[in-house]
């Protein structure tokens, strides 16, 4: 996956879950890679990603 298009998916899935506020961020990466296809590898790195931006909104709002 090119550096660019690696940074778009991250910045896609920080948007979303922004908006959605998953409860379980490794069904939603699940879902998420399925439906736009991403290559398999990349769920471990995403999921945590998700994970760190609900902590994020999580202390914003405190």
């Amino acid at each position: 996956m090119a550096k660019r298009s690696h940074n778009e998916v991250k910045e896609s899935l920080r948007e979303l879950t922004r908006i959605f506020q998953p409860k379980d961020s490794r069904k939603f990466v699940k879902d998420y890679c399925r439906k736009y296809r991403i290559t398999g590898g990349y769920e471990d790195e995403l999921t945590m990603l998700v994970e760190h931006e609900m902590g994020r909104l999580r202390s914003s709002v405190s």
